[in-house]
């Protein structure tokens, strides 16, 4: 069953297009990311969701209730859905305490329970309570925000970029704490983030925006795996992208004859695959494979990026791949090799 059903969104300011005929459905209890380029509509779309905003045209529906369409527009407190904003937007004439029972409807001493389970739930110390927004660090009044949107037990939960002004090491530890305490509470979510990776680790369902328009959603593997095109294989992360002959799913390019996942007919593309599908091994005596030496190492603990410049004897010689592999085991600069790949090769369409 799907919780949020969008169908056919769409807005303009002025003579920009912001969003066009945008048509998405979230599953119930599931977390869906929104990623795009800056100014590709997303941050809108959440506030049509919200209420903040409301479209020229189309309609939304939220666990079978319709909250937008061309006779109604429900008013955003109305419509039981959490908002949990970039900078947290904390009050910051009230205490930790009295901004998370904003919203609650109880009195004495169940709504002191209430903030003290909330409080918990998002692993803040009970002492915190009667501290104030500015004597919290950024983790903190993001738990705070959190726990205040929770309060109101959404039906749907909106996070517009909430871990973005924290460090990486604590934005990767409240990225996985808020998605298990989504998933323990049943909640739905929809996250809005430029960041690649974070989009990949926290989606069950990925959607990507470009210029107004819903380009391609689904699950964040297929996706990263299966782009629809060389834009969105570029914004999802580094891609290897060449020209190649197709022919019963195989594919002729610099990397010799490998595995694609096409068996139409005869035909030239664009193919890509992921860095991580290239792997390097000391070239053979006889000179036979695609050979290439490496000319740029990046070493980055666990994992080294590599770039390999093709050798005389490909169909580009000069030509430099990007390549991941364990930082332990990655040649050294001069060093000649020997390429292979794992897996299929995507064709794009074109």
């Amino acid at each position: 069953m799907n919780a949020l059903e969008l169908n056919a969104i769409c807005k303009t300011f002025g003579s920009q297009r912001a969003l066009d005929n945008i048509t998405l459905a979230v599953p119930s209890g599931s977390r869906t990311v929104i990623v795009g380029p800056s100014g590709s509509g997303k941050t809108t779309l959440l506030r049509m969701i919200a209420g903040f905003e409301s479209p020229d045209s189309g309609s939304l529906s939220l666990n079978g209730k319709v909250l937008l369409d061309s006779t109604r527009d429900v008013p955003a407190h109305q419509r039981r859905i959490g908002y949990v904003p970039q900078d947290g937007a904390l009050f910051p004439h009230m205490n930790v305490a009295a901004n998370i029972g904003f919203g609650l409807a109880t009195k004495g001493h169940a709504r002191d329970e209430r903030i003290a389970e909330l409080m918990d739930s998002v692993a803040l110390d009970s002492n915190m309570a009667t501290r104030w927004p500015h004597e919290l660090s950024g983790g903190q009044q993001q738990r705070v925000a959190l726990a205040r949107a929770l309060a109101q037990q959404p039906s749907l939960m909106l996070l517009d970029e909430p871990f973005s002004a924290l460090d990486t090491g604590l934005r990767t530890a409240m990225r996985k704490m808020v998605a298990r305490l989504l998933a323990d509470a049943g909640v739905t979510a929809i996250l809005v983030t430029h960041d690649q990776g974070e989009a990949l680790s926290f989606a069950d369902q990925l959607a990507v925006m470009r210029q107004g328009c819903l380009v391609q959603a689904g699950q964040p593997m297929a996706l990263y795996l299966h782009p629809r095109d060389e834009q969105t294989a570029l914004f999802l992360g580094e891609a290897v992208l060449m020209p190649a002959r197709i022919e019963n799913g195989w594919a002729e390019c610099d990397l010799g004859r490998i595995a694609v996942n096409h068996q139409g007919r005869s035909k030239t593309a664009q193919i890509m695959l992921r860095p991580e599908q290239l792997q390097v091994s000391p070239a053979s005596p006889d000179g036979t494979g695609c050979r290439g030496v490496i000319t740029e190492r990046d070493f980055g603990g666990n994992t080294c990026t590599l770039s390999v410049t093709l050798v005389a004897g490909t169909l580009e010689p000069g030509r430099s791949l990007p390549v991941h592999c364990p930082g332990l085991m990655a040649p050294a600069i001069g060093s000649a090799v020997k390429l292979t790949t794992v897996g299929q090769a995507h064709v794009l369409k074109s």
